[in-house]
């Protein structure tokens, strides 16, 4: 499939465990993920946006995975017929202590859906093993083929992902025995094992092995069918990786591991005081660009690789940071204890570093020309592997004058949204004068979605009628927040409005833009305020909330056909549907 920017499209992003299927085991899956790509294509929308879909570790948080390319068993179909070496029985022994019910219509519980999902695997490869592994039939040698295609990244991932099962510390590698902190001792002390026990990791190896195949090719398959949609699946790519990811325990050259990325402090971030002091410390190390540079950038190579034979587009996550990015001297971990402290006492406390702007700050011309050209170097390189127009770049957040210049030379396309794309007097830029090669959205999986927006500016100007002289300057703020948007819709707001009369106004106005691609988020395509996650938040429904109703029931919902059916017809009116 071929997107080009001369065609307007839209798209909608959803997170893959927020979808409800009719069969599903908790979490959303490619089963569910099938038919909403029917859906989504019956309604006009020739993209559909999701999460990364690399396998998570302790938080569940798919920003956080374990690996850069292994992908999370979760999101695999594991249901008889959908597994070939799972039968109805071996499916009814494994589920009939869970409360499937329960499990299907709450949130992601990840305590049980993740074991479910494993106890479920495991039944199918135990068949797989007998009936195909041990008589070498096709489909061992299909099997047996992707072990080779994949050994780059596979055998250390597998190793790991044992190790990891047989820690009490889970993916944290610097908590394991000294003989298995990296992929090369770990190899050196297996080696020295009795054999009976290398043939008992060799059998797990295989089977953390044996997941990732399935899991290629029920997304293979699903990437086959999006084509013959003529949609587009959007993946995306977080900048960093996790520190205690299967990468950086094998591959400890090409990451820095002293400093940790983030990003700059945030005053709109007054209830988390670490954020509103210091900034975000994601925990993410920084890359070590000679090193990679020596090896032409092979890891990212990889990964891009990796992700365009599920995706026809990508989303790059943070793609300021390979300009530079805001990197702490100490791990999250210690982040309590930095709270309190002055600049000179945390200075004094790193040995004379602070939190900045790596490779440099955008403070002379000659840094900003510096970081610039470290930018476009690294990105045409995967420009080079993923080819024109299938890397978007989300460059929000404290973006350098030199990063939007810098990616449309490049072709990459960067996103707009309307409420921070401001004029000098602080008026919105109007949606005409966007770049075409860019991406206009309300909000992304990390924002309050344009329900919440607008409710909390209609309900501060009810709440001043009761008590004007306190809430004044409140009201008047809310107003101008809620007109200035408006405004940029095409339409006024006289009087208190509420959201229901809104909601197809703010989606035209959406549409209405010059940007190649609209993206809504589900929840804004259906006015919800529900959200998935909250930065900063440790809480259980970050990565957890799931859409009230499985998809395949979405058409005979009276309200939500009626939005989709009013949707459906702004799609074709502002040309955004296929030709």
């Amino acid at each position: 499939m071929t997107l080009h920017p001369d065609e307007k499209i839209a798209g909608v992003l959803t997170p893959l465990f927020a979808l409800r299927g009719t069969r599903d085991l908790g979490i959303g899956d490619i089963g569910s993920l099938r038919v909403f790509l029917s859906w989504s294509h019956n309604h006009g929308f020739r993209v559909v946006q999701l999460l990364p879909i690399n396998e998570t570790g302790s938080d569940h948080s798919p920003y956080n995975a374990i690996s850069s390319v292994a992908l999370d068993p979760t999101t695999i179909e594991t249901t008889p017929g959908a597994l070939a070496d799972l039968t109805e029985e071996d499916f009814a022994d494994a589920t009939k202590h869970v409360d499937l019910h329960a499990l299907s219509t709450g949130p992601v519980a990840y305590t049980i859906v993740k074991p479910l999902k494993r106890a479920l695997l495991q039944r199918a490869f135990a068949r797989f093993t007998v009936t195909s592994w041990k008589k070498n039939d096709t489909r061992a040698r299909r099997f047996r083929a992707f072990l080779r295609a994949e050994a780059a990244w596979l055998d250390a991932y597998a190793l790991f992902r044992v190790l990891m099962d047989e820690s009490e510390g889970g993916e944290r590698w610097d908590v394991w025995p000294e003989e298995q902190r990296t992929f090369s001792a770990a190899q050196k002390w297996l080696a020295a094992q009795p054999a009976a026990f290398r043939r008992e990791i060799a059998d797990k190896m295989r089977f953390a092995m044996w997941v990732q195949w399935i899991a290629a090719t029920q997304w293979a398959a699903l990437r086959a069918e999006a084509d013959a949609l003529d949609i587009a699946l959007m993946g995306d790519i977080p900048f960093g990786v996790s520190y205690y990811s299967a990468d950086v325990w094998a591959d400890h050259e090409i990451f820095d591991h002293r400093w940790s990325g983030g990003a700059p402090p945030e005053r709109v971030f007054e209830t988390d005081p670490f954020t509103y002091k210091w900034g975000q410390n994601w925990g993410v190390p920084l890359y070590n660009w000679a090193e990679l540079r020596k090896r032409n950038f092979d890891w990212w190579r990889q990964r891009v690789v990796k992700v365009r034979e599920v995706f026809h587009l990508f989303r790059i996550d943070h793609i300021l940071g390979f300009y530079r990015i805001y990197s702490f001297p100490w791990r999250p971990a210690l982040n309590a204890e930095f709270l309190p402290l002055t600049l000179e006492e945390a200075e004094t406390r790193t040995g004379g570093d602070l939190p900045h702007f790596r490779p440099h700050e955008d403070d002379t011309p000659e840094h900003r020309a510096s970081n610039r050209a470290l930018g476009e170097e690294l990105l045409k390189v995967l420009i080079e592997v993923c080819g024109p127009h299938t890397l978007i770049g989300e460059d929000l957040g404290t973006v350098p004058e030199y990063v939007r210049p810098s990616l449309l030379e490049l072709g990459i396309a960067g996103f707009r949204v309307p409420q921070w794309e401001l004029e000098s007097d602080g008026q919105l830029i109007p949606g005409e004068r966007y770049d075409r090669l860019s991406v206009v959205t309300y909000a992304t999986h990390d924002h309050p979605p344009i329900r919440v927006m607008w409710d909390t500016w209609m309900q501060t100007i009810e709440a001043a009628i009761h008590d004007p002289e306190k809430l004044a300057e409140k009201r008047d703020f809310a107003w101008w927040e809620a007109r200035r948007i408006a405004r940029w819709c095409g339409f006024d707001v006289p009087e208190i409005m509420p959201f229901a009369k809104v909601h197809e106004l703010l989606l035209a106005g959406l549409f209405r833009s010059n940007s190649w691609m609209a993206i809504c988020m589900i929840t804004d395509l259906f006015g919800t305020a529900q959200r998935f996650n909250v930065p900063g938040a440790v809480a259980d429904t970050n990565w957890s909330s799931r859409l009230d109703l499985p998809v395949a029931s979405w058409k005979n919902d009276p309200t939500i056909s009626a939005k989709m059916h009013a949707i459906t017809a702004l799609l074709t009116a502002t040309d955004r549907t296929a030709k």
